[in-house]
Formats: structure tokens, C-alpha cells, sequence
């Protein structure tokens, strides 16, 4: 009798623990400086999503606005490299100044996403940006390409952090090193 209870506890907790979802470490960075991280950067993979969709060559520049928002310029090419070019121009905020690596931006009206800094090189060279959701997830380079190992070390560091970086969508550039 003991056995089967045994048995029974057993399969409960190991069905209980099969049905959890992975926790993703949502942490940011600790230091971070705004103005370091202003300017142009390269969008070396990123998570599909529908607002980015079959854009390859895709950078993100961020500059001072007049009002102290940054703005936020995200243009890439659609379906090739010579497709058309596309770009959204938006807004982004630092809403509380004691965590600055925690940023909201917005492409539309009022309606702000969270822009996470998780990793980043600390000079500035990449970044791994995330939000509050899993969905969402870019590595960014300051040159339209990074070596091999740097990429698999930056997809290592992805993995402890708990996604799933067979989603990750490798982005071709334009430009050559």
C-alpha cells in the first residue's frame, strides 16, 4: 500500500512539474548609460514577429528628441536586401530613472512596449534586448555582423535565461564588414 502511495505522490509531482512552463530571467542590465547606447545598431537576430516580418538589413537608430524622449528609427528592406525600404519612427522613455535599462517605447500613439536591456557589452559593442514578454527578443550588434563564437556565446547566455533560441531568426545585412 505504502508503494502505490509512494507511486501515486511521485507521478503527481512529475506530471505537476511537466506541465510548467520555463521561466525566462527577465533581469536587466545593471549599468547602463543612455547616452552610450544612442545611435545605430544592426539587428543580428531577432524573434519573428508580425510588425518586422520578412524585413531583412534592419537597424535601429536612437537619438535625443527636443522633448528629452529618444527617437527610435527601425527601417530594414522588405522580402530582399534591394527590396523597398521600410521604416517606423517612434518614441521611447525611461520611465523610472533607478532603472534606466528598462525602457518603454511606442510606434503608435500612447501605446508603449517594453524595451528590456539584458545583456550588454560593456563597450557598447552588442546588446540582447528583451520585453516583459517572452515573445519578444533581438541580439543587436554596433557592425552588421559578429563572429560565430561571439554568436554562440551571446546564444548560450539566451539559453540560461530560459528561451527558446530555436526561434531566434538570423537577419541578413546589407552592409559587409
Amino acid at each position: 500500500m505504502r508503494n502505490i502511495i509512494f507511486l501515486s505522490i511521485a507521478i503527481i509531482i512529475l506530471n505537476s512539474c511537466a506541465g510548467q512552463k520555463q521561466m525566462i530571467d527577465k533581469t536587466v542590465v545593471k549599468d547602463f548609460d543612455i547616452n552610450k547606447y544612442l545611435g545605430k545598431w544592426y539587428e543580428i537576430a531577432r524573434f519573428d514577429h508580425s510588425f518586422e516580418r520578412g524585413l531583412l538589413g534592419v537597424t535601429a537608430n536612437y537619438s535625443y528628441r527636443d522633448d528629452d524622449k529618444i527617437k527610435v528609427v527601425n527601417a530594414g528592406y522588405k522580402g530582399s536586401l534591394e527590396g523597398k525600404r521600410s521604416e517606423a519612427i517612434g518614441k521611447a522613455k525611461i520611465p523610472n530613472p533607478e532603472i534606466p535599462s528598462k525602457l518603454k517605447v511606442s510606434f503608435f500613439w500612447f501605446f508603449y512596449g517594453d524595451y528590456f536591456v539584458l545583456e550588454l557589452d560593456k563597450d557598447y559593442k552588442w546588446a540582447i534586448v528583451g520585453s516583459s514578454s517572452d515573445k519578444y527578443l533581438w541580439i543587436l550588434s554596433r557592425t552588421p555582423h559578429i563572429e560565430d563564437v561571439l554568436y554562440q556565446q551571446l546564444l548560450d547566455v539566451i539559453t540560461k535565461r530560459g528561451y527558446d533560441v530555436s526561434k531566434l531568426i538570423k537577419v541578413k545585412q546589407k552592409e559587409k564588414y
